[in-house]
């Protein structure tokens, strides 16, 4: 007498429940906006950084427009092309886009500065007057 086995083939293929998907899909959004905040305050922060650098390198070019020409600029846009009063005018000392932020907002050029001969103003990431951290505005002056 033979003794039969039988074998259930129990099936390996197997779905995933709706729950699970909107579960999956819910936590792959919550860490793509945790991502985008972080990348996005970086890149804000980095602008800050590089409009600093970019204030600091266009008041040395203001000061080597005004040793070549004894006079300061009376714009920023004298730096890029000769003004009709400038003798001994050697430039040009920068290009018509390093007069804009890292924002791509202009940059005040103020002479006579608050407490110098000139200075330099960005009005930092929300381009309005004042504010804290990257929106603050960024000023210099020449040391």
């Amino acid at each position: 007498m033979k003794k039969h086995t039988s074998f259930k083939i129990q099936s390996a293929q197997r779905g995933f429940t709706l729950v699970e998907i909107v579960i999956v899909i819910a936590l792959i959004g919550i860490i793509m906006g945790v991502v985008a905040a972080n990348v996005f305050g970086n890149k804000e922060r980095s602008y800050y950084k590089l409009t600093e650098t970019q204030l600091t390198t266009l008041s040395a070019k203001i000061e080597t427009y005004e040793m070549d020409t004894g006079n300061l600029p009376g714009q920023l846009q004298d730096l890029v092309s000769a003004p009709g009063s400038a003798s001994g005018w050697l430039g040009p000392y920068t290009k018509e886009k390093d007069l804009k932020d890292a924002w791509g907002t202009a940059i005040e050029y103020r002479s006579p500065g608050a407490s110098s001969k000139f200075e330099l103003v960005s009005l930092g990431a929300d381009r309005k007057p004042g504010g804290e951290g990257v929106d603050a505005d960024i000023r210099v002056q020449p040391q």
